[in-house]
């Protein structure tokens, strides 16, 4: 049983968000801390000149209140945002707060991830705690 889960969560359309949110469930103490996190990547700067004024601020909170609707499903869980590079900046955060397990998910390796590798696999190469990842 663990007393510190982050959980890092992608909103991408192949991933789904209900294993690692099942697994942080079954994995927590009574009265552990579970975070769901979420990492903003920056958009390029010729980018930006493109979108509305408040497309960030309007994004970031449409993010948050997702991530509290989830945290709202877990006893003790809270949404976090962050802005970054998904897998060092979930690692960075992980370095800071000092969770016991992170669960993340996964999807299916291609032939970009055996170049480039993913986010999952840098979490769990470089984490300093027990990482659980969910396929």
């Amino acid at each position: 049983m663990y007393q510190n889960i982050l959980v890092p969560i992608s909103f991408d359309a192949e991933r789904d968000t209900s294993g690692p949110l099942k697994l942080a469930r079954l994995l927590a103490t009574p009265d552990a801390q579970i975070t769901l996190l979420h990492v903003v990547e920056q958009i390029p700067g010729y980018a930006v000149t493109y979108m509305p004024v408040d497309y960030l601020k309007a994004t970031r909170e449409a993010i948050q209140s997702q991530l509290d609707d989830m945290a709202a499903t877990l006893p003790n869980a809270r949404g976090v945002v962050i802005d970054g590079h998904s897998g060092r900046s979930i690692l960075d955060w992980a370095g800071q707060h000092a969770p016991d397990l992170i669960i993340i998910a996964s999807h299916r390796p291609g032939m970009q991830d055996l170049l480039l590798g993913s986010t999952a696999a840098q979490v769990v190469r470089h984490a300093s705690c027990a990482v659980h990842v969910v396929r």
